[in-house]
């Protein structure tokens, strides 16, 4: 869809980022001015940032933004990416078809640069599915009660642990190390979805720590986990607040990551964020279903878990997309796809592979045994939102009925997909 004659597309360099946060305080209010977000790290990618300029007026009325993550999870592969972000619309500028040209922008831009698949964590789920976008991954979020019971683990009480204050110099590293590493695990599976901060930028912008966006909470703390060797097995990085009332101390420790690389160092870690002085709960978000604290805690009830949706998944490039990928089974299925904004992913595709190995795609005559659309294909793409699911929600039709449990099969994957952070 072409913008109104009076609007365009322009790139945006860094010169310009006082006019990009100025447009995202009035796409997303806060309680910040733009001068406070000027004096922090950017982790925008200015040769991918892009705006919408009117004519009458003046700054940007639009805005989005790809970053190019170059080592994205997928099943059983690491492969390029373009993540859509910091997308938004001034409110005055709403309603005249700028989202939509945007969105085709991206998809270009991301073609353009050899990324098969874009995805997002979208602030409003209702928007993406209409341009294609399948919601590919759920993460949790738990509140556990201090003390909370653990199963016991061999070898777990054994491993030290150190609380620190975070530094950014001396942790940065380490952090990054251990969660890279954890989204490697198990060796020759991988987490699907788990995505690193790659890009110098992200790196920079995750890392700090400023002050002024803390509110009520303290600085940002690290607790370290180190086997006999003295290596580091896992860490959480976590902020706690403290207030008093009528009983007493009632304090909450907002832990925003906590990554362990093997389950003796998960338990450790655990042990230790659920028993802080003058804390009565512990909270964490965005971990993905099949996270090692799910399986550890005694009383799973008393975290009150709570599901969100994190990932959508838009396929581009249908036939490198899914032969980048593996798939946990024997798969030949003959696909018919729709795509309203793609056209050349749209038509039956031939999909063949081995268990864990990669898949051959090629375009046929021959008649399918399912028909979807391109949504439901990104949906299912990292492996865990079963077709069976898309089946019996009425998004795919079976003309081959035999078919569905070989491919459901198939593209789900042993691991749980997920993200650990918002970007």
């Amino acid at each position: 869809m072409p913008l109104p004659a009076d609007y365009r597309i322009v790139p945006v360099p860094e010169s310009r980022l006082r006019d990009v946060l100025t447009l995202d305080t009035w796409a997303f209010p806060s309680e910040h001015p733009t001068e406070t977000f000027l004096e922090l790290p950017s982790s925008l990618p200015w040769d991918r940032s892009y705006g919408v300029e009117h004519a009458g007026s003046t700054g940007l009325t639009a805005f989005h933004a790809a970053y190019p993550l170059r080592a994205y999870p997928v099943p059983g592969a690491e492969v390029s990416c373009g993540w859509l972000t910091w997308v938004g619309v001034h409110p005055a500028h709403r309603r005249r078809g700028i989202l939509r040209a945007m969105i085709e922008h991206h998809f270009a831009d991301c073609l353009a640069a050899g990324e098969a698949i874009s995805a997002l964590t979208a602030s409003e789920p209702s928007i993406y599915g209409r341009f294609g976008y399948g919601l590919a991954a759920n993460v949790l979020s738990l509140t556990i009660p201090r003390g909370a019971a653990l199963r016991e683990v061999p070898g777990a009480d054994n491993l030290d642990v150190t609380l620190e204050e975070w530094d950014a110099a001396a942790h940065g590293d380490l952090a990054a190390g251990i969660h890279r590493r954890f989204g490697q695990l198990p060796d020759g599976l991988g987490r699907p979805g788990w995505a690193t901060r790659e890009t110098p930028a992200l790196r920079t912008s995750h890392d700090s720590d400023p002050q002024r966006l803390r509110g009520p909470k303290e600085s940002r703390r690290i607790a370290i986990v180190r086997d006999a060797s003295g290596r580091p097995t896992a860490y959480a990085t976590f902020r706690r607040t403290l207030t008093w009332g009528g009983p007493g101390p009632d304090g909450t420790v907002d832990v925003r990551e906590a990554v362990a690389l093997d389950a003796a160092s998960a338990r450790r870690l655990w042990s230790v964020l659920l028993d802080l002085d003058l804390m009565s709960r512990v909270t964490i978000a965005n971990i993905p279903a099949d996270d090692p604290i799910t399986r550890l805690l005694v009383d799973p009830r008393a975290a009150r878990p709570a599901v969100s949706d994190h990932t959508w998944v838009r396929i581009l490039d249908l036939p490198r997309a899914l032969s980048e990928r593996r798939y946990a089974a024997d798969v030949d299925v003959v696909l018919e796809v729709t795509d309203a904004m793609v056209p050349a992913n749209a038509g039956r595709w031939r999909v063949q592979a081995s268990a864990f190995g990669h898949a051959e795609v090629t375009r046929t005559d021959g008649d399918p045994d399912l028909v979807l659309d391109v949504r439901e294909l990104g949906a299912v793409h990292l492996g865990s939102i079963p077709l069976t699911a898309i089946a019996q929600a009425g998004q795919l039709e079976l003309r081959t009925p035999a078919a569905l449990g070989p491919a459901a099969v198939a593209w789900s994957w042993p691991v749980a997909a997920g993200a650990n952070w918002i970007f």
